[in-house]
């Protein structure tokens, strides 16, 4: 009989997140929440006013950065309490209460932009000269003004905005029919036993250790994903439709150029990406050699590439032994970030175990005036040793962009948000590697790090691949029928597996099921995400001088400037090849070590 979920209640204190530096109670919450709520109204007393002079715009941006604070304050103590347990009925009101008021100030700040956008941006450099002050906010106002010669008239802006909810269709039809509708049938695991075949459990069965179970699965999947083709064409169609319109309507080249905009990311560097890695298959193609010949196959299918080299590993961690290896293993980044890391388990920013009604996963939330806190759910596997390296990873970056930043710098992008992290991951293998007189332990760390280069860069850049050419067609005028759709990513599944794995005809229905299609060009940052982490990762662990400072300075650059020139204080220049070739460097030596150890 399985164990039951403890209550929160029953979880040691020493084990739970201290949300006291938030607030030191509900009481507290709550009369901040009354507070703040007629303060939000104050912000209407600014329409009119905000380009009139520089003193209203200092005035105005002085205002709402001391609201926003107010609010999020107040979200992060009922965010954070809410996860923790979602079955607490004090904390799901507060919960609805905050992002109530988070919507009406965003509603009564809604004339904000376009008043700002009535006037040029020479006005406003002509303000910083009226206010000196003015000037702390030059790249924020500057980033604003970036989209200026983007925006319609306000007429043309409000028929673009009653069209929101109709313009997300495609991707709203796609999620119910593929989350809901959408029924694979009952399979027969490794037991002999019938279970129904879910999205849930595929990757299951594609890892089981019986290869009938694996291609059955994947046949079945897949198939069943055929018989929805034309209507899955048509949501993705229009999905591609409703970019490549509004990019045109915006005034930008391409869907892909207007994706990019808000970076201020070259196009070269998404299609540099594509690129070098098309280049470089010849590494992918080793690690599918290698897997054939440890699976002792004589052909290697696709349902094959995900069953593990090696058995899974069952060392188990207590809480206190993951804190000692990860903080070992981050030591090389120096004793300050070691000191920080510390405060991090000793004043309990972290939330380890689960209890009933825990949100599931993991993640790494806080602001500018807040611990930035962790929710686990650890269990005591390697795996999740890992995870709490990498959700450290992402605190101490917004640690470091906080404590080194005025406020309205102090968010990093997304685009740059997954490298901290990773470098965390990486630095905890590597060092156990190192560390480990365990054989077996040792095939482990390797298996999963080829996996991850398997998957976030090689099969990442394919689906960036993908996207982009299937935007283009469109852009061309071509239509997007499901036999193009499917025909296409069938020839890319060949280029990227290559002439040694069977490509099974059934995989060119594999687009329909993939999400990120729908996300607008997201998935590129995952591969430079990895890329560019094993680049700082190298570079410090070879003791290149300068690299643990110049890592430093992007980690303390927070939201100061553009993805790609805060990259550049860690050494790395995207547009270039040399960072994504020395990530395939590193997949490809991993691939030599499991050979001599295997």
């Amino acid at each position: 009989m399985g164990k039951s979920q403890k209550l929160r209640s029953e979880i040691d204190e020493k084990y739970k997140w201290d949300l006291s530096p938030i607030y030191k109670c509900d009481e507290d919450w709550y009369k901040d929440l009354k507070i703040v709520s007629k303060e939000v109204e104050k912000v209407s007393n600014y329409k009119g006013k905000i380009v009139s002079s520089a003193n209203g715009l200092l005035e105005y941006l002085e205002f709402s950065i001391e609201i926003e604070r107010k609010l999020y304050k107040l979200y992060y103590y009922a965010h954070l309490n809410f996860d923790a347990d979602t079955t607490n009925d004090t904390y799901q009101q507060m919960h609805g209460k905050i992002q109530n008021l988070l919507a009406r100030y965003d509603e009564l700040d809604s004339f904000s932009n376009p008043e700002m956008m009535k006037v040029n941006y020479d006005t406003i450099k002509q303000f910083y000269n009226d206010e000196p002050k003015l000037k702390e906010y030059e790249f924020m106002l500057e980033q604003i003004y970036r989209y200026k010669e983007h925006i319609l008239d306000e007429k043309s802006e409000a028929i673009l905005s009653a069209f929101s909810k109709v313009n997300s269709s495609p991707e709203e039809i796609y999620e119910a029919l593929t989350d809901s509708d959408i029924k694979f049938g009952m399979i027969v695991d490794e037991n002999g036993e019938e279970v129904e075949l879910t999205e849930s459990n595929y990757s299951l069965f594609l890892e089981s250790e019986n290869r009938e179970v694996r291609k059955n699965a994947f046949n079945q999947l897949l198939g069943t994903y055929s018989k929805y083709k034309n209507t899955i064409a048509n949501t993705f169609s229009g999905n591609v439709e409703v970019l490549t319109t509004l990019s045109k309507l915006k005034k930008f080249s391409s869907s892909l150029e207007a994706s990019l905009f808000g970076d201020n990311v070259d196009r070269k560097v998404y299609d540099n990406l594509i690129d070098t890695v098309s280049n470089n298959l010849d590494t992918l193609y080793k690690y599918f050699d290698l897997k054939k010949e440890v699976l002792g196959v004589s052909e290697f299918h696709l349902y094959d590439q995900y069953n593990s080299l090696v058995p899974e590993c069952n060392k188990k961690y207590t809480f206190e032994e993951a804190r000692t290896l990860v903080v070992n293993a981050l030591s090389v980044l120096g004793d300050d970030y070691v000191e920080i890391l510390n405060k991090a388990f000793d004043e309990r920013w972290i939330d380890v175990y689960n209890n009933k009604g825990k949100r599931t996963g993991a993640y790494s939330s806080g602001f500018y005036d807040t611990n930035p806190y962790i929710l686990l759910n650890y269990e005591g596997k390697f795996e999740d040793v890992s995870t709490l390296a990498h959700e450290l990873g992402h605190s101490m970056h917004t640690y470091y962009s906080c404590k080194n930043n005025p406020y309205q710098y102090s968010h990093y992008r997304i685009f740059v948000a997954e490298v901290a992290s990773t470098v965390n991951e990486l630095l905890l293998k590597f060092y156990q590697l190192n560390n480990t007189n365990d054989i077996n332990e040792k095939k482990y760390i390797i298996n999963v790090l080829m996996n991850s280069f398997k998957s976030t860069i090689y099969r990442q850049v394919m689906f960036a691949e993908y996207e982009r050419d299937m935007h283009a067609l469109k852009e061309k005028g071509e239509i997007l029928t499901s036999e193009t759709l499917s025909n296409y990513y069938y020839e890319l599944n060949k280029k990227y597996f290559g002439p040694n794995v069977v490509v099974d005809d059934v995989i060119r229905y594999e687009w329909e099921r993939i999400p990120h299609f729908y996300y607008n060009f997201y998935v590129y940052k995952y591969a430079i995400g990895l890329s560019c982490a094993c680049y700082i990762v190298n570079n410090i662990l070879s003791g290149q001088d300068g690299a643990l400072e110049n890592y430093k300075k992007f980690l303390k650059s927070g939201g100061s400037d553009y993805p790609v020139n805060e990259l550049k204080l860690s050494g790395i220049d995207i547009t270039k090849s040399e960072v994504i070739v020395s990530a395939i460097k590193m997949f490809d030596s991993l691939i030599e070590q499991f050979k001599k150890i295997n």
